[in-house]
């Protein structure tokens, strides 16, 4: 299946299973008095902006490279990510103020009935599987926007887990902790709005990628013929794409034809062995004799 298709079908799956989901726990939260399965319910909808903003950013990092922006518009994805990880947080933020009040106005405490505790449990479970198959093909792309968008929908699993537990405890004669619940699951989505805005800045700020990529290159390049040892090799996040800089050193009595099959095959060579890197930048240096 071609990208563009996945991309296509996991935002179907995202906004129509959102929709319905946020929908029902609307229903259920206000038919059976629990602000904590109304809060979840807006957590909800806003997965629905989430799955489509991720949707349009990927779309537009796939865009090729033009005159303007010759490094093409991977970071798009980056953006994407950044505006899911505010828009979490601004969600998250509005059901801790929803919870707070009813916590400092206790006469609008009532005891949920059964409905909202039902639509936890169809929550939890399908928001749950919603997450592994949006994550299971968003690694597959690679893709920072859809990986938001999966750890999206756990935060919405997690935060039905609190409604449950919440509302469960209500109905046991202890109506104050649904709105507790409520600021359970504020904490939860802010946690998992930061983590997402992080990966985002990171990956826009020219981050380095993690020790284990950058020993895996080094030791992949290290190995191919020609290559005496590596004198310099930095590595940059650019979206869900990598740039390498590289300086290897070779034997200093081949000829700039020679440097160069060796530089060439070195290139094509990571970038085969390693699908995420777009460029590498190769630099050849004569090797010291002391070092070969």
């Amino acid at each position: 299946m071609e990208d563009t298709q996945v991309v296509k079908k996991l935002s179907r799956v995202g906004i129509l299973g959102n929709i319905v989901l946020a929908g029902f726990k609307l229903i259920a939260g206000v038919a059976g008095r629990s602000g904590a399965m109304v809060s979840d319910a807006v957590h909800s909808l806003s997965d629905v902006f989430a799955t489509l903003v991720a949707y349009f950013g990927v779309l537009l990092a796939k865009q090729p490279e033009d005159e303007e922006h010759p490094y093409g518009h991977d970071r798009m994805e980056c953006v994407a990510s950044l505006f899911l990880g505010l828009i979490l947080a601004g969600t998250g933020l509005g059901i801790g103020y929803t919870g707070i009040h009813k916590l400092v106005n206790p006469e609008e405490l009532v005891v949920p009935t059964l409905l909202p505790l039902i639509a936890a449990i169809v929550s939890i479970v399908l928001k749950e599987a919603m997450f592994r198959y949006t994550m299971y093909y968003a690694r597959k792309l690679d893709s920072p926007a859809f990986k938001a968008d999966a750890w999206h929908h756990r935060s919405d699993a997690l935060s039905s887990i609190g409604s449950f537990i919440g509302i469960g405890l209500a109905k046991l004669g202890f109506p104050i902790m649904d709105p507790i619940a409520s600021l359970v699951i504020c904490l939860f989505i802010l946690k998992v709005a930061y983590d997402i805005s992080k990966d985002a800045l990171d990956r826009m700020l020219d981050t380095s990628c993690d020790h284990d990529t950058e020993d895996a290159i080094r030791a992949f390049v290290e190995k191919q013929p020609g290559v005496e040892y590596i004198d310099l090799l930095h590595t940059r996040q650019f979206g869900s794409k990598i740039y390498i800089d590289l300086e290897i050193a070779a034997d200093a009595s081949l000829s700039l034809l020679e440097a160069h099959e060796i530089a060439e095959s070195v290139h094509t060579g990571v970038e085969r062995q390693f699908p995420n890197v777009k460029h590498v930048m190769i630099h050849v240096n004569p090797a010291e004799e002391k070092n070969i």
